[in-house]
């Protein structure tokens, strides 16, 4: 089990890893050594998870995500396979707090009437500014 939060415990065997060669620096074991590393958690059918926290997480996962609700995440920042693996888990941590935070509602706010008045008084000034472009008029004679 993996601790994420007091409350939210991911099971390890929710999470599936797949290793594979990375580019990037590796000299010699960049083309014998599959250090890159795939990490799979499908977000849609964990019991790990909480109802409003798969929600969120959803929808932080953005393009991670795939169509089924399988979140990817893809590691390959270090040489060794080990540390990618870990990188990779700390990533999927890290989401999972996120998207665990609940977020605060959202209070209804006006413009203040002195700011409503320097919008104004703005806009007047650019259409005098832009009324001086016209062509000037030709009187007839």
């Amino acid at each position: 089990m993996i601790r994420v939060t007091e409350t939210i415990l991911l099971d390890e065997s929710e999470i599936r890893e797949r290793f594979r060669r990375s580019s990037g620096p590796g000299g010699q074991n960049v083309n014998k050594v599959s250090t890159a590393v795939q990490l799979r958690f499908d977000v849609r059918n964990s019991r790990s998870l909480p109802d409003d926290v798969r929600v969120r997480l959803v929808r932080l996962a953005g393009r991670r995500m795939t169509g089924e609700g399988v979140l990817i995440i893809e590691a390959r920042r270090f040489r060794t396979q080990e540390r990618n693996r870990q990188d990779a888990r700390d990533r999927l941590i890290g989401l999972v707090r996120k998207a665990a935070e609940a977020l605060a509602p959202r209070r209804k706010t006006r413009p203040t009437g002195e700011s409503r008045k320097r919008r104004l008084a703005s806009k007047r000034r650019r259409s005098e500014f832009k009324k001086t472009r016209r062509p000037v008029p030709v009187p007839e004679i």
